[in-house]
């Protein structure tokens, strides 16, 4: 082998070298976790800064490596042709191609990208500073080059940078959240509570308040010691007062200073007068969004609303435990009383109080049944059947079936779910 087939050989060499270069940084600077770079930058990591740079302008930054990489691939490929021919005479042509083809394939693209995908933020680190200085040396090509593919794609009537990203950014990190849940990344109580933060902006007050049948009132109009022991014996500790009806609410009174106003009397009861010391009531309407809510609940520092629809009349009202639940979960203390809403049948049916929230059964089941037209299960078969339907009746829709178990005049307090992978 003569000094010039040495020549060529360390041309090619260094050609297929400079391939797997751009072909992992091509990986690396494109899966790598852009919130992890960013924290990076923030603490100090200069070589992190120079990645998210070159991501700003991430159409030149792929022009140039793509550019390095078929640019040293063709040139290894036409000095090996050459080389072989000189060895083989034609037949080298065919031997140049099935060995550059394997020599490319293997070693310049399947080797350096799986290399790259297993250690994105490692190799982008790496290989940034090179990177940045070939995007800089090839600039006024790969200004060129887009500047013909913008006229190119222009005459098929497609506008660059024009489209914009089907998911939102709350939708990419609720996928994103869901995908590491899946592969065993995030745990499901991690998951519902990212879900939950998430949706706090698509929900509305009527989504979470306590409807008004389900509320705990007390009558001023009763007598003093049967409203106190009412107060009293309610396991919240502020407890709207009506007079009249239950929708006319009065006041709010705090359990607090029902005891302080008993000491000042003696526990006279019949000196207390429970509209006197109790707040005035703070109404909210029923379409405000939950993240609205949250900071009129900072602003006032009072953790309670009454709720009324488009008329003024009363609907029910909304908590900021209320608000809180929808991230974290239910949260329970030794006063609440636990009437289980959900319980799983060994057959794989599910028993479900009609007042369940449709959100609350998605979390605990795991199910995924819509909730943007009504709040509760009862609701929402109500709103699929347009009638209300009687007991025993079963209904089969969005991959479940729903059979009404129990009905209290118009009201359906009891079902059975069973998704229809289960049959019957």
């Amino acid at each position: 082998m003569i000094a010039q087939d040495w020549l060529v050989l360390s041309a090619i060499l260094i050609c297929l070298l400079l391939s797997f270069f751009f072909s992992g940084s091509e990986t690396a600077l494109t899966a790598f976790s852009r919130a992890r770079m960013l924290r990076m930058e923030k603490a100090g990591n200069r070589r992190a800064g120079i990645v998210n740079r070159l991501l700003q302008a991430r159409e030149r930054l792929i022009g140039a490596i793509l550019l390095g990489n078929n640019a040293v691939n063709i040139a290894a490929s036409a000095l090996a042709t050459g080389l072989f021919l000189t060895w083989f005479g034609d037949v080298g042509v065919v031997y140049a191609t099935v060995a550059m083809t394997a020599v490319v394939v293997i070693f310049t693209e399947v080797l350096p990208k799986t290399i790259a995908i297993n250690a994105p933020e490692r190799i982008a680190l790496f290989v940034v500073r090179p990177i940045a200085w070939v995007v800089r040396v090839l600039g006024p090509i790969l200004m060129t080059i887009e500047w013909l593919v913008r006229i190119i794609l222009a005459r098929f009537g497609i506008r660059i940078g024009e489209n914009q990203a089907i998911l939102s950014a709350h939708e990419e990190l609720r996928g994103t959240v869901d995908l590491l849940h899946r592969e065993g990344g995030v745990e499901k109580h991690d998951r519902d509570m990212f879900g939950g933060v998430l949706d706090l902006q698509d929900l509305e007050v009527s989504d979470v308040m306590i409807h008004r049948t389900e509320m705990i009132t007390v009558c001023v109009d009763d007598p003093p010691a049967d409203a106190v022991r009412a107060i009293l014996a309610a396991p919240v500790t502020r407890i709207p007062l009506w007079s009249g009806k239950p929708e006319n609410i009065v006041g709010i009174l705090h359990a607090k200073n029902l005891l302080k106003a008993l000491q000042e009397v003696d526990g006279d009861v019949s000196k207390i007068n429970l509209t006197a010391i109790s707040r005035p009531p703070w109404f909210v309407p029923t379409l405000r969004p939950l993240t609205e809510q949250l900071k009129a609940f900072r602003r006032r520092k009072t953790p309670l609303a009454l709720v009324v629809d488009e008329y003024g009349e009363m609907m029910g009202l909304v908590t900021l435990e209320d608000i809180i639940e929808e991230i974290v979960g239910d949260i329970t203390d030794e006063h609440d009383v636990d009437v289980p809403g959900v319980r799983p049948q060994p057959d794989g049916s599910v028993s479900v109080d009609g007042s369940v929230p449709v959100r609350d059964l998605n979390r605990a089941m795991e199910w995924n049944l819509p909730d943007e037209e009504a709040t509760t299960i009862a609701g929402l078969v109500i709103h699929e059947a347009r009638s209300i339907p009687d007991v025993s009746q079963t209904f089969t829709f969005h991959g479940f079936r729903f059979r009404v178990l129990r009905k209290e005049r118009n009201r359906i307090t009891s079902l059975r779910i069973t998704p229809l992978k289960f049959g019957i």
